[in-house]
């Protein structure tokens, strides 16, 4: 019996160990900051000022998107960022968005277009293209 519990315990060790080697580098809540995040509503209401960009792959992009989005994901994002940047404009607000709200492509987008190109008003669509499609209805 003594030497099953030891066991047991021997077991937790491992575990123990991960999770305090990796306490602080794992997040339950969304990598993208609350202040970085529009919802349908909000997106709609910012009127032509919006710049809309689909993370997701260039096959959904072609089934459907938000009329008027620029496709620009990171399997592409090579050849796709030099068309974006072609289209945009400082004076317009670019909001990315993704399948749904748990894909992470649209935050890793976003963060890309602030970081690598420079742009400041650059937002991710709450719930992204399953939230667009809720609000049509």
């Amino acid at each position: 019996m003594q030497q099953a519990v030891f066991l047991i315990a021997l077991a937790f060790v491992p575990a123990i160990g991960e999770a305090i080697y990796f306490r602080n580098k794992v997040s339950w809540q969304s990598p993208v900051p609350a202040s970085q995040i529009v919802s349908v509503t909000q997106a709609r209401s910012m009127g032509e000022n919006v710049m809309w960009v689909d993370a997701r792959s260039s096959d959904e992009f072609g089934q459907s998107h938000i009329p008027g989005a620029i496709s620009l994901n990171e399997d592409d994002w090579n050849e796709l960022l030099p068309q974006f940047l072609g289209q945009w404009s400082p004076d317009k607000r670019v909001i990315v968005y993704c399948s749904a709200k748990t894909c992470n492509a649209a935050g890793e987008v976003a963060r890309r277009l602030r970081e690598d190109a420079g742009l400041q008003d650059v937002f991710v669509l709450d719930g992204g293209w399953e939230a667009w499609q809720q609000a049509k209805k």
